[in-house]
């Protein structure tokens, strides 16, 4: 395995051969085996586009050996940020394809995170879009470039700047003899590592979590097997493919192995939404909490046929037991609640379970091999019914986090266990969860690292003492609320603070969106912050600003 991976143990790794769990394929054999079986099916719909298996396995290798021309080899990482669409699906199952690793940045990261992704994994190439908005990613790649020499290859979906291959021309070009040859002698291990996945980054910014083809493909298959998937659904993605959630839990990935059809949405608007299921049929979609608070609160989905959806999906935050009643009353569908983490484990509540589990639980995990306990502070196990943190091994489970021996010493249990930083009660294989015992805020299944924006307000002249906590809100489940303590004499203003983390270049879900001056933080007997007592304290405030009629959030921050 990749230098700097942890591997399974070789008694574990027989026995998931073994039993079959994992197959012995690559993510790009995966998706040529659906190809082989149904060449012509309608495979991606985007736009005005509409590709077949047999043209997504057929660009794919062709791209492939234009990034071998271009110097890509085996194991290379590759950052990877593109938005939703055959570009980025194109561009994944090449690399795979060659047994290259793409690393899946964000649509929204800026400077500091892609610094330190190529730092991290010692990225060799990096694929953009040209302009999305107001912001020119080829710009910040140059940068990026400079400061790495290491980063040799820049490829651009778009127009490319000094220096950059365009990613069109390599699609577009007719491929030599040599290079399809070339091509075809590569045979990337199932064994290895496939993709390398971003944690929620509880310290600091985020660790790289390396998945293998043969886990990976797994994550897929069992993800869409309790997702009811078959070769007739139709799978709308509207959240960013690069998230583990749409990338393979079940995802993409979950689609094209069923041999279904995969619609990526233009947004989440209602209007787009619904028109698209109209139109393609859609079985499935997969969205989170702030989507299914809007299309249950608006009316345009009315004036749309919807009669083909059988269940609407929920990542990233936990739906309330009252909004999964409403979607099924609404929509006709069932709701399925998706709740684990890109290290691993998934939990699915199973489309005929009972009203109980599937309306109020966290499902229940995918694989008869996951391995699940409910620990104690101590590292005790607990029974069922009793509060603790979950821990989780298994076949598509990672061992270790990438080049990280120090966080895998305080993330795993001397067993192997990953310690996942959620407070669950267990009821047998169903979870409940209650709460985090890590360090972030879940701003609609977008974590947020308090400690990396800390460290970031830190830095500002006026600041301090600075504590980020979570606030909670009725559409993303919580946002972000910074406490700070200013320096004497000095005054902060929230637009101040903003324009300050701007200039930081990070990505904008993880700005503050409220600012409470205070003279000092609440502290427990050993000085450590009591931030508890903080979420307490905003939470009542914006308790009371409600019941005066006022406006709960009016200092945001968001684009």
């Amino acid at each position: 395995m990749l230098e700097g991976c942890v591997p399974w143990p070789a008694d574990q790794a027989a026995r998931y051969r073994a039993r079959g769990w994992w197959e012995g394929i690559t993510i790009a054999q995966m998706l040529a085996r659906s190809a082989g079986r149904h060449p012509e099916k309608t495979a991606l719909v985007c736009a005005d586009q509409r590709l077949s298996y047999r043209d997504l396995v057929e660009t794919s290798d062709r791209l492939a050996c234009r990034f071998i021309e271009a110097g890509i080899e085996p194991l290379d990482r590759v950052v990877v940020q593109l938005p939703n669409g055959p570009a980025f699906v194109h561009t994944y199952f090449a690399l795979t394809r060659i047994g290259a690793i793409p690393v899946m940045a964000l649509r929204a990261h800026r400077h500091t995170e892609i610094r330190h992704f190529v730092r991290a994994c010692g990225a060799v190439a990096y694929v953009v879009p040209d302009r999305i908005g107001g912001f020119d990613y080829r710009t910040m790649a140059i940068e990026v470039q400079r400061e790495f020499p290491i980063l040799r290859s820049v490829f651009v979906a778009g127009e490319p700047g000094v220096g950059q291959h365009d990613l069109r021309e390599m699609i577009a070009a007719a491929l030599p003899a040599q290079a399809t040859a070339a091509l075809a002698t590569l045979r990337p291990d199932p064994s290895e590592v496939a993709t390398m996945l971003l944690s929620g980054g509880t310290t600091s910014l985020a660790k790289l979590i390396p998945r293998t083809h043969d886990d990976y493909v797994l994550n897929a298959r069992l993800c869409g097997r309790a997702g009811g998937f078959n070769r007739n659904t139709v799978f709308m993605a509207i959240l960013p493919l690069g998230h583990n959630y749409n990338l393979a839990s079940p995802g993409m990935l979950g689609a094209f192995y069923y041999g279904g059809t995969l619609v990526l949405a233009p947004s989440g608007d209602p209007a787009d939404v619904f028109s698209l299921v109209e139109r393609e049929k859609v079985t499935t979609i997969a969205a989170v909490l702030p989507l299914i608070s809007d299309w249950l609160n608006s009316p345009v989905p009315d004036g749309y046929d919807f009669s083909s959806l059988k269940v609407i999906q929920n990542g990233g935050a936990r739906l309330a037991p009252e909004l999964r009643s409403r979607l099924r009353e609404r929509f006709g569908c069932l709701p399925q609640e998706i709740y684990g983490t890109a290290e691993g484990l998934i939990n699915m509540a199973p489309l005929d379970a009972p009203d109980e589990y599937l309306m109020h639980s966290s499902g229940r995990p995918v694989c008869e091999d996951d391995e699940i306990r409910v620990l104690d502070d101590a590292g005790n196990e607990l029974p069922d019914g009793t509060q603790g943190e979950l821990a989780t091994r298994g076949p598509y489970t990672i061992r270790g986090y990438f080049r990280a021996p120090h966080i895998n010493a305080e993330a795993f249990t001397p067993d192997g266990f990953y310690r996942m930083g959620d407070i669950v009660r267990k009821d047998g294989r169903y979870l409940f969860t209650e709460g985090r015992k890590k360090d972030l805020i879940n701003r609609g299944g977008e974590k947020i690292s308090c400690e990396e924006v800390e460290n970031l307000i830190f830095a500002h002249p006026k600041v301090k003492g600075v504590a980020l906590v979570a606030m909670p809100d009725p559409v993303f489940g919580e946002k972000a609320c910074a406490f700070v303590i200013a320096k004497e004499g000095q005054n902060l203003e929230f637009a101040e603070l903003i324009a300050f983390l701007r200039q930081q270049n990070i990505a904008s879900f993880k700005l503050p969106e409220r600012l409470e001056l205070v003279s000092e933080f609440p502290l427990s007997p050993v000085g450590k912050i009591l931030k508890r007592k903080l979420r307490e304290a905003i939470a009542e405030k914006m308790e009371r600003d409600r019941g005066k009629g006022g406006e709960p959030m009016t200092k945001r921050a968001m684009e």
